[in-house]
């Protein structure tokens, strides 16, 4: 497992949260620190989703953006799908 430490995840977090708030139309919403959660709780569900599809492992700080993001994007998918809201 990848080791990024506290910073690391604040600022993978806060970029996959960004960024996948932006692909969701959810930016205006949000503020800085929502999108450091959303991009940490989207690491999580990414890399438990990853985890148990292709069993893989993080593997650099590309991968665990990119993991951060489509678990952002999940996440953000279902509360949009859960709270009806509509951008």
């Amino acid at each position: 497992m990848l080791s990024l430490g506290f910073l690391g995840w604040i600022i993978i977090g806060g970029l996959a949260g960004w960024i996948g708030s932006k692909i969701m139309g959810t930016d205006k919403q949000q503020g800085l620190l929502l999108n450091i959660v959303v991009g940490i709780i989207g690491g999580l569900i990414g890399g438990m989703i990853l985890g148990l599809l292709f069993d893989v492992e993080a593997g650099g700080w590309f991968f665990s953006f990119l993991t951060c993001l489509l678990g952002s994007v999940i996440l953000l998918w279902v509360v949009k799908a859960v709270t009806g809201t509509r951008t």
